[in-house]
């Protein structure tokens, strides 16, 4: 068995030792045989007062067990009286402070070392304060630091100087962080060139070769407007550029539950916490806290880390790639579930027994005993959450990176309040955000045969951008500005302090919503709501403001989340309505800070006089027989035709001058559909036509042309369109 690590016959000098980690370390290396300084000025917490107890208390502990310490008061600004304290009582200072013994850093005088950071480190920060303001009421700016190769690797005789030049890259890193939103951007460069400070002692040809104009070219791209890029460190020099980041191995946990932690075990694991094999690459610190989360769970657990080699992906080797992941379909996802859940999901949305009007969705005696629309998530949600995207070729991605940006949610009918529903997904569009990729991941969710509701949840992946593809999609379903007027209408619900706790019992086990440590490294004073339990809560405001909390007047859904809320504040939603349709914008009362934007909920038509309800003479419209024909054609075909069309027709069939039916075929979304009903959006073309000279149309008895200029198909919105109808109108014998 490997001996214990000892530390006899070292010295050790400990700052501030005298309580916190100051005093853990003191007494961790005196236990193991070091002669240990501990140094403690023992001011009061705001920095006043002198006193000896708090180094004393501590020396007296470690001699208490045999170990060998002395006490030092001196402020670290006197840092020799310190290293004159370990040499007087100990004779030497241990190689663990080797930069004490370099003689280069050791010449670096008081003057020298303040001169180097006035100039290149405080000079830097008071041009760039001068200038801060001004760029952001101008909503632009870009910053240049010139850092150098001693700043970022280290150079023999250059303390002084590689401190202060590394000091400018985080600097550049804040500044790009705070200037994001003013559309200023901060980069750095770290040039090799020729100067007045090299030409004494380098050869005239490599001065040649290093010249300043081969730097230049790189400082102009990043000045000017059409460059996004920002945070970023390039070295430069000689006709070359190339640019930086940080890397960080998988490391290894070396610590048990509930079990202290060893130097051993540091040792025994040291390959391994050193092996760059799949390295990371974080590029935030919120993606360097997420990995802690990662250990966290792993701990108490008792696995090991997940050794990932995506996590953290630059844009080079993002791991995407929509030429493989767009169309693919996800494993099929079966949801069964009980009265239970439904009464569950309405708790964790906020309903309360308090409201008369709230108890048919919390008692299943109820005469009118209902479910949420906004349940439609629940059985989806599973498609995303339990690594389904995981295993699409082309996504290759860490999914502690993924963070909900949409959601997006229509039903078809009333959701059953009890029974099986299963989830077909597939992948609808992957986009190049630069900072990050969205996925645009479509579920269709049916009951038996028939189609229930339909999911597209749009998600963004930290971290891996920049593989080249497209901004946007017309596959989206986009959110709306709310009108720019007061709002129609105001609700406001207090949440309780165990709403996400209450929430999550839905089926989202995500610890960020429960547990106060996780939260805390995802930057947060506690567990955050569920934007989706935000999502359910405007929902049921609209339900009940708009149709009387009738879900069959529920159509549609569409919210961009913007912040979460905390358990315990109030969520306020304003309402617009306009048409069918209701305008929604979600904020926290108590701050002001908007929870989802660019929202909307959709709501039926009330029944309409001049639409005949009565069946056509024959028992029906002979139409409906061809649209139903359509509708199996697009659930075989629906990818392919999405791709060949690309676009929403829209139908209004009449019965004796009056409309007797619409219906939607929608080609544009996800792997398309039909609905029967007017678009929830705006038509690309809206074709109105008789049930009979639709039918002659079909069957090729009448030419769509000769119908046009008869008036018999009046069309509105884009005409030219209409020539792609021939893809699902072909064939007339089978329709």
């Amino acid at each position: 068995m490997p001996a214990p690590l000892s530390f006899s016959g070292r010295v050790v000098v400990v700052t501030g030792a005298g309580g916190g980690l100051g005093r853990e370390y003191a007494l961790a290396f005196g236990e193991r045989g070091a002669s240990v300084v501990v140094n403690d000025l023992g001011g009061d917490i705001k920095g006043g007062g002198k006193s000896s107890a708090a180094a004393d208390k501590v020396v007296e502990e470690i001699k208490a067990k045999g170990g060998k310490a002395v006490a030092n008061y001196d402020s670290v600004e006197d840092g020799e009286k310190l290293i004159q304290t370990a040499l007087d009582a100990f004779g030497r200072i241990g190689t663990i402070f080797m930069i004490l013994r370099d003689r280069s850093f050791a010449r670096t005088s008081d003057l020298d070392w303040d001169l180097i950071h006035r100039v290149h480190l405080r000079g830097s920060f008071l041009v760039t304060r001068a200038a801060w303001n001004h760029m952001k009421n101008q909503k632009f700016g870009r910053i240049i630091m010139t850092s150098s190769a001693a700043g970022i690797y280290g150079n023999f005789g250059q303390a002084n100087y590689s401190a202060a030049k590394l000091g400018l890259l985080g600097l550049a890193n804040t500044l790009a962080i705070e200037g994001r939103k003013y559309n200023i951007h901060c980069n750095t460069i770290a040039p090799t060139a020729g100067s007045r400070l090299t030409q004494t002692v380098m050869p005239p040809d490599l001065l040649e070769s290093l010249k300043a104009e081969y730097v230049a070219p790189l400082v102009l791209w990043l000045c000017h407007e059409e460059c996004q890029e920002s945070g970023g460190l390039f070295e430069v020099g000689a006709g070359w550029i190339g640019k930086l980041r940080w890397e960080r191995t998988v490391g290894s946990i070396v610590r048990h539950k509930d079990q202290s932690m060893s130097p051993e075990e540091v040792r025994d694991k040291w390959d391994q916490i050193c092996d760059f094999n799949n390295a990371t690459k974080p590029a935030t610190i919120n993606e360097s806290l997420q990995t802690l989360v990662e250990v966290l769970s792993a701990v108490d657990t008792g696995d090991a880390i997940r050794a990932n080699p995506t996590s953290a992906l630059s844009p080079a080797d993002s791991g995407i790639n929509p030429t493989l992941a767009v169309g693919a379909v996800l494993p099929e996802m079966t949801f069964t579930y009980t009265p239970m859940r439904s009464i569950l999901y309405a708790l964790g949305v906020g309903m309360s027994t308090k409201e008369p009007d709230h108890l048919k969705f919390l008692y299943e005696g109820h005469e009118d005993f209902s479910c949420l629309p906004t349940f439609g998530v629940i059985p989806a949600q599973a498609s995303m959450m339990e690594g389904g995207l995981s295993t699409v070729p082309g996504l290759n991605f860490d999914p502690t990176r993924l963070l909900h940006g949409e959601q997006y949610l229509e039903l078809y009918k009333p959701l059953p309040t009890s029974g099986t529903l299963t989830s077909k997904a597939s992948i609808a569009d992957v986009l190049d955000k630069g900072s990050g990729a969205v996925i645009l991941l479509d579920v269709h969710t049916y009951s038996k045969q028939e189609l229930v509701c339909y999911n597209q949840f749009s998600v963004f992946i930290v971290g891996s951008g920049g593989f080249g593809g497209k901004r946007s999609s017309d596959k989206a379903v986009p959110t709306v500005p709310p009108p720019n007027r007061a709002p129609d209408a105001v609700m406001v619900d207090k949440t309780s302090r165990d709403q996400a706790a209450l929430y999550r019992l839905s089926g989202d086990w995500n610890p960020l919503h429960i547990d106060p440590s996780f939260a805390a490294m995802g930057g947060f004073k506690t567990p955050i709501l569920h934007g989706l339990c935000s999502f359910g809560f405007a929902a049921r405001h609209v339900l009940k403001h708009y149709a009387d909390n009738d879900v069959s007047k529920f159509k549609s859904i569409k919210v961009r989340f913007v912040k979460p809320v905390l358990p315990g504040e109030s969520i306020q939603t304003e309402m617009w309505k306009e048409g069918n349709r209701i305008h929604l914008v979600c904020k926290v009362k108590e701050s002001g800070a908007v929870v989802l934007s660019g929202a909307y909920i959709d709501l039926h038509a009330a029944p309409d006089a001049s639409v005949s309800t009565a069946p056509a003479e024959s028992g029906g419209l002979q139409s409906d027989l061809v649209f139903a024909e359509i509708g199996r054609r697009i659930k075989d075909l629906g990818a392919e035709l999405v791709k060949k069309v690309n676009a929403v027709f829209g139908w209004e069939i009449t019965k004796g001058g009056k409309t007797a039916a619409q219906w939607t075929i929608d080609l544009k979304t996800g792997n398309g559909a039909l609905h029967k009903g007017p678009y929830s959006g705006k038509s690309d073309v809206t074709f109105t036509v008789s049930d009979e000279d639709f039918m002659e149309v079909v069957m090729g008895k009448l030419n769509p042309q000769k119908a046009f200029f008869a008036g018999k198909l009046k069309v509105r919105g884009n005409i030219m369109l209409s020539q792609k109808l021939e893809v699902i109108l072909k064939d007339y014998a089978k329709l």
